[in-house]
């Protein structure tokens, strides 16, 4: 068990790595300082999560060398996202399937790489290999993209609780469509980054807190919890203990914690459950 007692085989499904000497794409708006493994590793530890899944941030627009450079140094315990297009050959799917990659992402806000219309062709390509598509938009406008999203051929997982941009409430469509597309049975949610959709909410984030309860209470088993490491564009990043206190907030229960920290990422990512694991529930109680 790691910090505050997590369960064994606890994942953090979403981090970057950032290093200088390899270069930003053209289309970046944000340019994080350097930030390694080594040093993700550390909080890792301090957090208490044993697995984890690294992110190509927008930053490296479609070249994957910085991540996947990442990633070969965490064996079994790491998974990759990476950014691909309708362009990108059958062969460099099957490679980067074999280097641990389990998702395409699509960062469809200023500096993403790829657009909306490679959707459909990218989810056609990866479906074969069990990935998934990861999704970060503004939720407010996933009312707009419900059915496109809901008719792909493969799983799409949402980042930050929707990131709803300004926070938006239960009753907003945007949030009742993300509602729905988990029903649907091919959608997940990440719990993290809070401060995207509640920038002056810290320590707690109640304007997104809500959402986070309903989520949870209804959709346990499509629920993923990260860390956003290493925060990139936060001028006061939130340290471990911060996020520790946060998880704990929203998965109170052991029950909670093991199937969002340990049972949906084995499933999604393609981990080994721990043996002898306790049995999960999807009470908050």
């Amino acid at each position: 068990m790691g910090g505050l007692g997590l369960p064994a085989g606890s994942c953090d499904t979403h981090m970057h790595v950032y290093d200088s000497s390899y270069p930003a794409s053209s289309r970046a708006t944000l340019f994080p300082p350097d930030a390694t493994i080594e040093q993700y590793v550390t909080v890792q530890q301090q957090v208490g999560c044993e697995r984890v899944v690294v992110v190509q941030p927008s930053t490296y627009g479609l070249d994957n060398s910085c991540q996947l450079a990442a990633l070969a140094t965490l064996g079994d315990r790491g998974r990759g996202v990476m950014v691909i297009d309708a362009d990108t050959s059958a062969a460099e799917i099957e490679r980067l399937h074999g280097l641990g990659v389990r998702g395409a992402r699509f960062h469809m806000l200023p500096g993403g790489a790829v657009g909306w219309d490679n959707l459909v062709p990218v989810a056609e390509a990866i479906a074969g290999y069990g990935w998934h598509i990861q999704l970060q938009m503004n939720g407010l406008e996933l009312a707009d993209r419900r059915r496109e999203l809901r008719d792909l051929p493969v799983d799409v997982v949402v980042d930050h609780v929707g990131r709803f941009m300004p926070p938006a409430g239960t009753e907003h469509p945007g949030f009742v469509a993300l509602l729905s597309l988990l029903e649907a049975g091919n959608c997940w949610v990440k719990l993290s980054a809070p401060y995207e959709s509640s920038p002056d909410g810290a320590p707690n984030f109640d304007a997104i807190g809500e959402l986070v309860d309903t989520l949870v209470d209804q959709y346990p088993d499509r629920m993923l919890w990260a860390t956003n490491w290493p925060h990139p564009g936060q001028a006061e990043p939130p340290g471990p203990a911060d996020l520790l206190r946060l998880l704990l907030r929203w998965l109170p229960t052991t029950a909670l914690r093991q199937q969002v920290l340990v049972t949906n990422p084995a499933r999604l990512y393609g981990f080994t459950e721990p043996r002898h694991a306790p049995e999960t529930g999807n009470s908050r109680a």
